[in-house]
């Protein structure tokens, strides 16, 4: 324990540039390790990309067919003997309260890989996962690192506004993911929890490139404006409305759904404000679950907006999607729509949260035309619930 607490202590102290070469040292003084590398998942979550010096010229590691990509997906420990050389390599998720960063690959002597120094050496990713996560505020090396080509800038703004892709506690975990991830422009998710309750929100500003993300941008500003004022969400909404209104008077609008979950009884409040949908996959069946429309932000000066409740039990999935997936066209124009929509959250039944968007989108890919240019945004919920406790 004494290694793993003086490894610990190098990580928080490092300068938030040097974290790599500061996890290096320490674990070959510590446990011995022969090499150190730490991969970061691409934005599309295809890749994981080695972090080295710039410019990054070091091969990406496909998630799918790779030992560093079974880790990342199962988000667990995985090992892997390197022949002939009595070395093992370990393969280490990098992950923050349920957000998948990357992989933190170490080869280590194999009579060194002992069930408590993986352990050990698998706490430190984490460690890292959380150190990265601030250094974040003050280097752009593994926001770089992560690039498989260059984003947008429309991206670059809507990938910055996000709060994750994934987030775990024990009430529910949230997976989320945008299409084409650097070249979005007008989805958009965010999420706020507090210990009793959730609040989720799925926006889609109107338009392209540039002018929709400045959109988004507004509306998710001050949609959080005022969660963080302490107000109910259809007083959220009304007051984004008046923001966008005041700004655009009109002319441009947000389509937001904006859901609060109650932790202890699994209720929710929701306002529908657009085109996004919601489905739901209660055992075996997959349905949309039906609100009454109300106006997009922005859309006419000062609307009312109306709350809507319903139940979410343990073991309900929670599908979020915007029309650039149920709407999107084939080659030939015809829409995804639900059927294939319901058969694709089914084929998904077995994954967790955090892969479910990126496993229907991929679905998607394969019907959509190729030259489709709108933003496809999934996000899903799984509900566990709170088990009650005996006073």
């Amino acid at each position: 324990m004494t290694k793993f607490l003086s490894a610990e202590r190098a990580i928080r102290a490092a300068a938030p540039f040097d974290l790599l070469e500061t996890v290096r040292r320490a674990l070959v003084e510590e446990y011995g390790a022969l090499s150190v590398d730490l991969l970061m998942a691409d934005y599309s979550l295809t890749l994981l990309q080695p972090v080295t010096e710039l410019p990054h010229t070091a091969e990406p590691v496909p998630v799918h067919a790779s030992a560093a990509g079974r880790a990342f997906a199962s988000q667990d420990a995985h090992t892997r003997t390197v022949r002939g050389e009595g070395s093992v390599d370990l393969f280490l998720p990098v992950t923050v309260r349920g957000d998948r960063l990357g992989i933190l690959a170490v080869r280590v002597p194999e009579k060194r890989c002992t069930p408590q120094e993986v352990d050990e050496l698998t706490d430190l990713a984490e460690i890292l996962g959380h150190e990265i996560v601030v250094a974040d505020r003050d280097t752009d090396v593994y926001l770089q690192a992560r690039r498989a080509s260059r984003l947008t800038l429309a991206a670059e703004m809507q990938w910055q506004l996000l709060p994750g892709r994934s987030y775990t506690r024990t009430e529910y975990a949230i997976g989320a993911q945008l299409e084409p991830a650097y070249a979005i422009h007008g989805d958009n998710f965010d999420w706020a929890a507090t210990g009793d309750t959730l609040t989720l929100t799925v926006t889609n500003g109107m338009g392209e490139g540039i002018e929709a993300s400045l959109l988004t941008n507004l509306a998710v500003n001050a949609l959080r404006n005022a969660r963080r004022a302490g107000i109910g969400i259809a007083d959220q909404a009304a007051l984004a409305d008046q923001a966008l209104y005041a700004q655009h008077r009109g002319e441009r609008y947000v389509s937001t759904l904006l859901l609060s979950f109650d932790l202890a009884t699994g209720r929710v409040r929701a306002v529908d404000a657009g085109s996004p949908q919601l489905w739901r996959r209660r055992g075996r069946t997959v349905e949309q679950i039906p609100f009454e429309a109300q106006l997009p932000l922005g859309m006419f000066e000062e609307t009312d907006y109306v709350e809507q409740e319903f139940d979410v039990l343990p073991g309900d999935r929670l599908l979020f999607v915007s029309d650039g997936v149920y709407s999107a066209l084939s080659s030939t124009g015809e829409a995804y729509g639900e059927r294939r929509l319901a058969r694709a959250v089914q084929a998904a039944s077995l994954l967790p949260a955090s892969a479910v968007p990126r496993a229907i989108l991929q679905e998607l890919a394969g019907h959509m035309n190729a030259d489709a240019e709108d933003d496809a945004l999934v996000v899903c919920l799984d509900w566990f619930g709170r088990e009650s406790r005996s006073v």
